[in-house]
């Protein structure tokens, strides 16, 4: 069953994706500071996400982690600053 998108900003990673271990705390508290769910979507071990980050993803990173903003389409390949997450978050 194709997983259900529950908030407007999304992560694609990967269970053993060090990047994406890194930046938990990161991602926590933007979540925290900014109010707003980042849903988080595995994909090496699950076919059904993989194709949904295939379709989101576009060509535009190929990579995980990917994140996905679907109120403005904004995406961030990998590793970013605080800054640039919020900024991603906001919208802006």
């Amino acid at each position: 069953m194709p997983t259900k998108l529950t908030s407007h900003l999304v992560e694609f990673y990967g269970t053993e994706c060090g990047i994406c271990k890194k930046l938990e705390p990161l991602l926590d508290r933007l979540q925290d500071e900014v109010g707003m769910e980042i849903q988080k979507i595995e994909v090496w071990h699950n076919e059904e996400n993989a194709k949904l980050w295939k379709e989101m993803d576009a060509g535009f990173c190929g990579a995980v982690p990917l994140f996905v903003n679907t109120k403005t389409n904004k995406k961030i390949c990998g590793s970013a600053t605080y800054e640039k997450f919020k900024e991603w978050a906001l919208g802006k």
